[in-house]
């Protein structure tokens, strides 16, 4: 089942933005484009967005751990 977050993550990279409405988008955009420095927060993110998107953390948590995963690199577009 794909459940969408209450709330988009946007992110910035170079003169791009992309949304993410989802743990199974998240996780998409963590293996597949990704910046290349890849940190703990990183990895907390990988992890609880695979776990929503098999039902096993809220998406909510899922959500949180990509924003701040995002943010750590620099491509959370501020508002």
């Amino acid at each position: 089942m794909i459940t969408i977050w209450d709330e988009n993550v946007e992110l910035k990279i170079d003169d791009r933005f992309q949304v993410i409405r989802s743990a199974r988008e998240a996780v998409a955009f963590l293996m597949k484009s990704w910046p290349d420095t890849k940190s703990a927060s990183y990895a907390t993110a990988r992890k609880a967005c695979l776990d929503a998107a098999k039902g096993i953390v809220p998406g909510a948590q899922a959500r949180a751990a990509f924003e701040a995963a995002a943010k750590e690199a620099g491509i959370l577009r501020q508002r």
